[in-house]
């Protein structure tokens, strides 16, 4: 698995193969999520762009009518950032070099894409990812789930590794 270091003022990994196909997915369906998919119906939208004021309808749709589009835009923009980093190639590895703002918008497209994944996943601030993901393999190991499962557990070390560099 790729790991972030801090290398002459640039945050570098090197991905295999495999990480640039499931992070070129999981960047492309948020930026479809945003765009052709946009729904505020969808649980997802929802986590992605709460109510601001839970108890008043009126004052949320009024603050969503001047900060939605620039919020989504930059939402779209971040998951950019991944597609545009990796190498060219779904079928090629490599190593992907991050200035500090590229660094950021990658932290926060992770973000988004584990927020949206936990809530198709049905993860909660209480669920025990290694437990959930012991008994998605228990009941069938060729599971969709185990594989959706690792791919969140797989954003949460990248994200983690990424947020370690840009401390050290």
């Amino acid at each position: 698995m790729s790991m972030f270091r801090c290398q002459g003022g640039r945050y570098v990994a090197t991905f295999a193969v495999d990480e640039v196909r499931v992070l070129r997915k999981v960047a492309s369906e948020v930026v479809g999520l945003l765009t052709d998919g946009f729904d505020h119906t969808d649980p997802v939208v929802g986590r992605l762009f709460p109510d601001v004021y839970p108890d008043d309808t009126a004052s949320t749709v009024e603050f969503r009518r001047y900060t939605e589009g620039d919020l989504k835009t930059a939402k779209i923009d971040q998951a950019g950032a991944i597609l545009a980093a990796l190498p060219d190639s779904a079928e090629a590895g490599g190593e992907v070099r991050l200035d500090a703002e590229a660094a950021e918008a990658w932290l926060r497209a992770l973000n988004d894409a584990r927020l949206a994944m936990g809530v198709r996943l049905d993860i909660s601030d209480g669920t025990d990812l290694g437990e959930e993901l012991d008994e998605a393999v228990a009941a069938d190991p060729t599971s969709s789930r185990v594989f959706q499962l690792s791919v969140y557990a797989y954003l949460g070390y990248l994200q983690e590794s990424l947020l370690n560099a840009l401390i050290d």
